[in-house]
């Protein structure tokens, strides 16, 4: 009886080589970057996206402790703030019983031939009550301090002296901390997208800020700055290089009034650091632009900053702000639902140093470009043969005619 036997086969598929990412096709790699999480210096609600590690000399933060404590979250600031009184009521309260319990005080209660330091104190509750009473200046009912005690005289003093320093350190971080203008800096918008597009015959990098409240920011400036990392002639690595970018400086327009948005303008040109980057480097080039508003708050008088970043996916070329000023019934009203739109315009996509080349050679007068052709391109080999001929010609007649003078002298 035969019997079928199935025979397997296995095939064996060849192995592909391991493909690296500039294999890849480029849309697919641009998808790819897009996909992946965009590492930010400031991040775009104008946190530093920074974190100090391995910080050794930490008792640089001790010395300057006020600092440190304003700096603080606000519920460690006020954990501290409580911990701080609770601890020095404890304190001097435990000082209080100590001094009774040492007197024999809270041996001799309700004896009225005793003089006590510490009217009706009979144990640590009482105590504690006393210290705060003491240091917080409530004033003195029940419990009272005698005139027979030196020692309780004594504390009664340093407890008070310290209690205004407390008072006065606590108090003032607290004030600082309430009355800081980082919330300020909040209602102080910025674009959510960089624009590139030609603005009187130049090729320029354009962005928008906004001021949401009625009371203005007073002396307020704008700063710029690219970041990027670079690599110098002698081979230096440096990571996140930072490069002023000139937003106004020169002119006096980086001093702004700003009552109503504002379209903030760098020029680029060959001292800028966007001078050789077109449309399509943009889309590869890793960078970051920082823009940095600083003003002091018109009700407070301190100063307040506000941060912002654009990433190179969030610089769009081509486009413009739409208006968002419009005149109503006498007065100029701000449209902000528009504020982030932009539209496309026509703008070339050749970078700003390609852009000016072009033009410079378009202004050229026609003579000087036939006669700057005709001398790169050199004269046709005929012309060069005959007119090296003739000068030799020339130098030959000349040497005779030399000879002719020599002999009849």
């Amino acid at each position: 009886m035969e019997q079928d036997v199935e025979s397997t086969v296995t095939v064996r598929q060849p192995k592909l080589p391991k493909q690296t990412w500039d294999d890849f096709p480029k849309p697919l790699q641009d998808k790819e970057r897009v996909k992946q999480k965009i590492q930010r210096y400031v991040r775009k609600d104008g946190k530093c996206n920074v974190h100090h590690g391995n910080v050794r000399e930490t008792y640089r933060y001790l010395t300057d402790i006020f600092t440190t404590l304003v700096d603080l979250k606000w519920r460690f600031n006020l954990f501290i703030f409580v911990l701080v009184y609770i601890v020095t009521w404890l304190f001097f309260g435990f000082m209080w019983w100590l001094i009774a319990y040492i007197r024999g005080d809270l041996e001799h209660i309700g004896d009225n031939q005793w003089t006590p330091c510490v009217n009706n104190l009979n144990g640590f509750v009482t105590a504690f009550l006393f210290s705060i009473e003491t240091e917080t200046t409530i004033g003195y009912g029940h419990r009272v301090i005698t005139d027979k005690c030196p020692e309780g005289i004594l504390l009664l003093l340093v407890q008070s002296v310290l209690g205004s320093i407390v008072n006065a350190f606590m108090v003032g971080c607290m004030f600082v901390k309430i009355s800081q203008p980082k919330k300020r800096a909040e209602t102080l918008v910025f674009s959510t997208n960089a624009v590139i597009s030609m603005r009187d015959g130049r090729l320029c990098l354009m962005f928008r800020v906004g001021d949401l409240r009625n009371s203005h920011i007073v002396e307020a400036s704008i700063r710029a700055k690219m970041i990027k990392s670079k690599q110098t002639k002698e081979g230096e690595f440096i990571p996140l290089n930072q490069t002023d970018m000139n937003v106004g400086y020169d002119t006096g327009d980086d001093r702004l009034f700003l009552v109503s948005p504002l379209i903030i303008c760098h020029e680029i040109n060959q001292h800028s650091p966007f001078w050789e980057i077109s449309k399509e480097h943009l889309a590869h080039e890793e960078l970051e632009i920082v823009v940095i508003l600083e003003g002091m708050v018109e009700a407070t008088g301190m100063t307040c900053q506000a941060r912002s970043s654009y990433v190179a996916s969030e610089i769009k070329w081509g486009y413009r702000f739409t208006p968002v000023l419009m005149l109503e019934d006498g007065f100029y009203e701000v449209d902000y639902n528009s504020f982030h739109d932009i539209y496309e315009t026509n703008t070339p996509s050749c970078s700003a140093r390609e852009l000016t080349e072009m033009t410079a050679r378009s202004r050229l007068p026609l003579t000087w470009s036939v006669s700057s052709r005709l001398s790169t391109q050199g004269l046709p080999d005929s012309q060069e043969k005959s007119s090296s001929e003739a000068e030799e010609q020339v130098e030959r007649n000349g040497d005779v005619a030399n000879m002719e003078s020599e002999s009849k002298v």
